[in-house]
């Protein structure tokens, strides 16, 4: 079986993006370096365009597509982010984009989807609902359904972020992502350890509805039950069918930890009060999970990929609830 993402496939992303999707910077936190006796980097996606990651592999995508196929648009199923750098690719490159979601989407995500132009459609209680809504557009309609993450192009196009991450930081020692569907570990994972097999790749997911992590413990795709989150970007399964991303996850990821929601709320604060950034809680699960596991990197060099802002204020000050002020 050949290699479903290649480090070439990846530089054949850049030169895609190259205009399009932002590099974005990679700074050093001196509060968190201080706090924990290393040099912890922030790797801010949160500056493209979309507001998120995302747009990557979407670009990636809807740039390969034929004109034929842009003619009659693009569709996909999405927690919000991935629907976004959907529908902001497709207006720039001027296909039509229905954008369906399920009714745990954040109402801050679904108006940004239709501030660019794009169709909202929301389907059902789960990301698996709204794919059947998907895939009947692609199937009656003809439109070309861009995949939130099994697809090797949406994985080559997040794997840009780790060409960026060894460019600026060739000396990394690990690198924290958030998982779920496995497009942006996966791809990353490829990228840095293709350039250097000793980079650790760690994954972090919240502490339910993890669904690559339950089907990596059971050696193949599993449904999970989806349930709200902080870091609600993180929902939704892999697919039973999955192709690409659960083999990709397999090999490149070194080590993983779950979160609570409580955790994700403190780091989504240190974001807010001490990193002047806004950023939504899937963005924050790196710094969540070295706070709450304790893990000891102490003297590394060490990114967070801080993958999205979709954060509202309703959602911050839930967040806020979340956290005993006497454990800070």
């Amino acid at each position: 079986m050949s290699d479903p993402v290649t480090l070439h496939d990846i530089y054949l992303a850049r030169q895609r993006l190259a205009g399009q999707a932002a590099r974005t910077p990679l700074i050093l936190s001196q509060s968190l370096s201080v706090r924990f006796e290393a040099e912890v980097y922030l790797k801010l996606e949160t500056l493209q365009p979309s507001g998120a990651f995302k747009l990557r592999g979407a670009l990636n995508k809807i740039a390969s597509l034929s004109p034929e196929q842009l003619e009659r648009g693009v569709t996909t199923a999405s927690t919000g982010n991935h629907g976004r750098a959907v529908a902001w690719a497709a207006r720039r490159l001027g296909a039509r984009a229905v954008i369906c979601l399920s009714e745990l989407v954040p109402a801050n995500k679904v108006a940004a989807i239709e501030a660019l132009g794009a169709e909202a459609r929301v389907i059902g209680r789960s990301q698996d609902d709204a794919f059947v809504e998907a895939r009947r557009l692609v199937a009656e309609e003809g439109m070309a359904l861009i995949e939130p993450f099994d697809d090797p192009l949406i994985a080559a196009g997040q794997g840009t972020i780790g060409l960026e991450l060894m460019e600026d930081l060739p000396s990394l020692d690990r690198v924290f992502i958030g998982l779920s569907g496995g497009g942006l570990l996966g791809g990353i994972g490829r990228a840095v350890k293709g350039i250097n097999p000793q980079v650790q790749v760690t994954g972090v997911s919240m502490e339910k509805g993890a669904a690559m992590i339950d089907s990596l413990a059971a050696g193949e795709p599993v449904e999970v039950e989806e349930e709200a989150s902080l870091a609600d970007s993180l929902g939704g399964g892999i697919g039973l069918d999955n192709r690409c991303t659960f083999a990709l996850v397999r090999e490149v990821m070194d080590d993983h930890y779950r979160v609570s929601e409580s955790a994700i709320a403190r780091a989504m604060l240190h974001f807010f009060e001490q990193e002047k950034m806004l950023v939504e809680g899937a963005a924050a699960v790196g710094l969540a999970a070295i706070e709450e596991h304790d893990i000891d990197i102490r003297g590394q060099k060490v990114a967070l990929i801080v993958s999205g802002n979709g954060v509202d204020a309703e959602t911050l000050m839930r967040a806020k609830t979340l956290i005993d002020y006497s454990e800070r």
